[in-house]
C-alpha cells in the first residue's frame, strides 16, 4: 500500500495545474485534524465531571461513575474465587492475581516474594529506609506514593469515605475497609502455619513470624533484629534517648506509645486484664500473662545459651545478658552503660538526686530466685 506522501507526490507531479490548490487543501485537512485533537486534548485534561456529594472534580462521566460508588456502597464487581466484591474492574483484577498470581519477585535482603515488581521496589525502602517522596506542605517524607497521598489527605481534612454502620468518615477507602471489619467480624487472613485468623493482612504477616522467626528489621545502631517495625523503632530509641510520648498527667516522658498508655493506667486506675484463675486484675496484658503463669506453673521462654527457663520474656532477655555482656541502656547524663534497665534508673538517681529503692544483695538474689521458681 503506498503512503499518504507518495500519492500526493506522484500526483502533483501528473498534474501540475491543480498542485498548489490540492497541497493548499492538504494543509488545511491537517491543520484541521491537529486543531481538533488540540481541543481533544484539552477537554481531557479538563476536570468538568464534579461529585455532588463531596465536590471532587473528575475527567469524564465514566471516572465520576466509579467515583460515587464510594459514597452509595455498590460494588458491582465480584472475585469467583472468594466472593470479595470491588467498586470497579481494575481493583478485581489486582485482587485476582492474589488468587492466580505467582509471586515472582523476591527481596534480596529477606527473601520476601511479591506479586508485582512496584511492590518489591516499595518493600526495599524498609531496608534501605530510602524515602523519595516529599509533601510539599510540612516537608514529610514517605517511601511510596500511596503513603504520601494519605498524609496529604490529612492536610486538606477531606473524609470522603463514610461507614454506613456507625457514619464514620475516614480519609482512605483502606482505612474504611479496615473498620468496617468491627462490624461484620471478618478475620480474611488465616495463619498459613496454624488455624489464627485476622482483620489485617499485616497482623497475619506480623504473627506468622512467631512461627518462622523472621526478623526483617535491624537496628541501625547495633546488631539486634526484630520481627516488627515499631519494636525496631521503639529499640532504636535507647540509643538515641529520644522519649516522644508525654503523659499529660505527670509529664513523664516514653519510648512509644504503648508504654505511655500503660503508664496512664496509674493515674486512671484502669485495670482491664483480668486473671482467668483468679480476680486478680491488671493494668497491662504483659502482667496479666506473666501473673496467669503463676497458676499453672508454666515456664515458656527457655534461654538460648543454657537450659534455665523462665515464665517471663524479660526475665530472659535479662539472664541472656549475662551470657552476652550486652549493655544496651545507656545513661542520658554520661556514657555509662548498663545491662539491666533497673540499674540505669538507680545509676541515673545519681545525677537527679531522685531516691530511688536499693535492694541489699541478699533481696535482690532472693527476687531472682523466686523469678526463677
Amino acid at each position: 500500500m503506498l503512503k499518504v506522501n507518495s500519492i500526493t507526490e506522484n500526483f502533483m507531479a501528473e498534474t501540475p495545474g491543480r498542485a498548489l490548490e490540492m497541497s493548499g487543501l492538504i494543509e488545511e485537512t491537517r491543520h484541521v485534524k491537529m486543531r481538533g485533537r488540540t481541543h481533544s486534548l484539552k477537554r481531557k485534561d479538563k476536570k468538568c465531571f464534579t461529585c455532588t456529594e463531596c465536590g471532587r472534580s473528575l475527567s469524564n462521566k465514566e471516572n465520576l461513575k466509579v467515583h460515587m460508588r464510594i459514597h452509595t456502597g455498590e460494588k458491582p464487581f465480584t472475585c469467583s474465587q472468594c466472593g470479595k466484591s470491588f467498586r470497579d474492574a481494575s481493583n478485581l483484577n489486582k485482587h485476582m492475581l492474589i488468587h492466580t498470581g505467582e509471586k515472582t519477585h523476591t527481596c534480596g535482603q529477606c527473601s520476601k516474594t511479591f506479586l508485582r515488581a512496584s511492590e518489591l521496589n516499595d518493600h526495599l525502602r524498609v531496608h534501605t529506609k530510602e524515602k523519595l517522596y516529599s509533601c510539599a506542605l510540612c516537608g514529610k517524607s514517605f517511601a511510596n506514593q500511596t503513603s504520601l497521598r494519605y498524609h496529604q489527605k490529612t492536610h486538606t481534612g477531606v473524609r470522603e469515605y463514610v461507614c454506613f454502620e456507625c457514619e464514620k468518615t475516614f480519609i482512605t477507602a483502606a482505612i474504611l475497609k479496615q473498620h468496617q471489619m468491627i462490624h461484620t467480624g471478618e478475620k480474611p487472613y488465616k495463619c498459613a502455619h496454624c488455624d489464627m485468623r485476622f482483620m489485617y493482612l499485616g497482623s497475619q504477616k506480623t504473627h506468622e513470624r512467631t512461627h518462622t522467626g523472621e526478623k526483617p528489621y535491624k537496628c541501625s545502631h547495633c546488631d539486634k533484629r526484630f520481627s516488627r517495625i515499631e519494636n525496631q523503632k521503639s529499640h532504636e530509641r535507647i540509643h538515641t534517648g529520644e522519649k516522644p510520648y508525654m503523659c499529660s498527667h505527670c509529664n513523664k516522658r516514653f519510648r512509644d506509645s504503648k508504654c505511655l498508655k500503660q503508664h496512664q493506667r496509674i493515674h486512671t486506675g484502669e485495670k482491664p486484664y483480668k486473671c482467668s484463675h483468679c480476680d486478680k486484675r491488671f493494668s497491662c496484658i504483659g502482667n496479666q500473662k506473666s501473673h496467669e503463669r503463676m497458676h499453672t506453673a508454666e515456664k515458656l521462654y527457655k534461654c538460648s545459651h543454657c537450659d534455665k527457663r523462665f515464665r517471663h520474656l524479660g526475665n530472659q532477655k535479662s539472664h541472656e545478658r549475662t551470657h552476652t555482656r550486652e549493655k544496651p541502656y545507656r545513661c542520658s547524663h554520661c556514657d555509662m552503660r548498663f545491662s539491666q534497665l533497673r540499674s540505669l534508673k538507680i545509676h541515673e538517681s545519681i545525677h537527679s538526686g531522685e531516691k530511688q529503692v536499693r535492694f541489699s544483695q541478699s533481696e535482690t538474689l532472693k527476687n531472682t530466685q523466686e523469678r526463677h521458681i
